[in-house]
């Protein structure tokens, strides 16, 4: 930590020099003699100060981890013997010792003296560092406030980078996304090697758990994905139906008709919704809105327990409201005034505006907003295993209990798992149909927005 302290105090210190040596060249502070404003010198020389050295700290420390683990290791005989998954284990322990964390006394001596030897090359690792990483910022320093001149572009420079830094975290978003499809392609290809495809897509049956008894469903595991979608496609549709009509009204309230005084409690009160853990939320069903509604339905003679879709969509619904209702509210703000005056001056009323003219412009974003409060519904956990339970039924039923598919693949990767049998390998094949359905659902909704979208100048 102290290495990179050093290093913000050298690019700092860059700035500053950059900054003033542009402003003792001209005279008369004359700016219009520049070519760049003098900020843009500091920054310039800031990010030469700062960036070769913390590419240079990273790739140290990387490497000097690498060869520390090396020697280390090698100072215990037995380490060849030992097998690979307790290499770590053993190397864990050594660095455990040398923290000071453990007692040392009942440790083996070829362990002790390992730790020893660790504490000493780090030592001497991070002092080798420091003044390499140092002497390198202090060295392009020295560089780069010569080539500071009156004619210099520091501007151009460093727009340059700032466009090539947003080009590499363009990449790296675009990676990660095509990492994470990949790696569940081919963990579900596993999976689809042992299981049939269609018994998955279209089986009826869910127990990955392996039966005691041959004649159990489970004996060798149903792996019928059509109740655990349909469980959570239940949830989502009763959370929607809740969350989209009050999200959506109250986001038009807000924005049009009500008063200022009254936006301004109102509005921070939903948005406070937001900010509740959604285990808050799963206590809430679990101890209020379950037993109200098992409590409603035997009052009318209806038999419904307390773990239901119905519970767990009434309060994923109720977590909700704030991501449809705030960003309608500021979509719908955003569109431009002269719209609505042309409106009313053509003797539109408040409705009519509202209906034919704002809805329409802020419709995209309105379909986003609703598209992300989908998404996030999909991937709830801790609601549907407190509210609906863990029951992978095929119904549509609401007051009966269900499961999501997010909560199978929690149940599924929870423990010491093999990944290499179908029970661990179907949380992959979940997780890969759940993005291909999501990912149909948001293009039908691109296409319902380009459609009926109102296009202005």
């Amino acid at each position: 930590m102290y290495i990179i302290l050093a290093i913000l105090v050298c690019a700092f210190y860059g700035f500053y020099i950059g900054k003033k040596k542009p402003l003792r060249l001209i005279q008369n502070k004359d700016l219009t003699k520049l070519n760049s404003s003098p900020n843009y010198h500091g920054y310039y020389v800031f990010l030469w100060c700062l960036i070769p050295a913390i590419i240079t700290f990273l790739t140290l420390n990387f490497f000097s981890n690498f060869l520390i683990k090396q020697i280390v290791l090698d100072l215990v005989p037995e380490i060849e013997s030992i097998a690979k998954t307790n290499i770590a284990f053993v190397y864990n322990q050594i660095k455990t010792m040398a923290s000071g964390t453990t007692d040392a006394f009942s440790a083996d001596e070829k362990l002790i003296v390992a730790a020893e030897k660790y504490n000493e090359l780090i030592s001497i690792s991070n002092a080798s560092i420091f003044v390499i990483c140092i002497c390198l910022s202090s060295f392009l320093l020295i560089f780069i406030k010569k080539k500071i001149n009156l004619e210099f572009p520091a501007r151009k420079k460093v727009e340059k980078f700032i466009k090539l830094f947003l080009l590499i975290c363009s990449i790296v978003a675009i990676l990660t996304t095509v990492g994470i499809v990949l790696s569940l392609f081919f963990e579900s290809l596993k999976f689809f090697k042992q299981i049939y495809f269609f018994d998955f897509i279209f089986g009826t049956h869910w127990s990955p758990q392996i039966a005691i008894r041959e004649d159990q469903v489970g004996s060798s595991g149903a792996f019928g994905s059509i109740p655990v979608l349909a469980g959570t496609f239940l949830i989502t549709l009763i959370a929607m139906f809740i969350a989209v009509p009050i999200g959506l009204f109250s986001a038009i309230y807000l924005s049009d008709y009500a008063h200022k005084k009254v936006r301004s409690i109102l509005k921070p009160l939903i948005e406070v919704l937001a900010g509740i853990p959604t285990i808050v939320y799963g206590f809430f069903a679990a101890l209020t809105v379950g037993p109200f509604i098992r409590m409603a339905g035997e009052s009318i003679g209806l038999d419904i327990v307390s773990e239901s879709a119905l519970c767990a969509g009434l309060v994923m619904g109720i977590m909700i409201i704030p991501f449809i209702s705030s960003l309608s509210d500021d979509i719908i703000l955003a569109v431009p005034q002269r719209l609505k005056d042309g409106s009313y001056a053509l003797g539109a009323t408040k409705s009519e505006t509202m209906i034919k003219i704002i809805l329409p412009a802020a419709l995209p974003g309105i379909v986003g907003s609703i598209l992300l409060a989908v998404s996030r519904a999909i991937g709830e956990t801790m609601i549907v295993v407190m509210a609906a339970g863990m029951s992978a039924r095929l119904t549509a039923n609401p007051f009966e209990a269900v499961t999501t598919v997010t909560v199978q693949i929690v149940t599924l990767l929870t423990g010491d798992q093999e990944f290499d049998n179908p029970k661990t390998l179907a949380a992959f094949a979940l997780g890969l149909e759940l993005f291909i359905l999501t990912l149909f659902l948001n293009l039908i909704a691109l296409r319902i927005v380009k459609k009926y979208r109102e296009k202005y100048e």
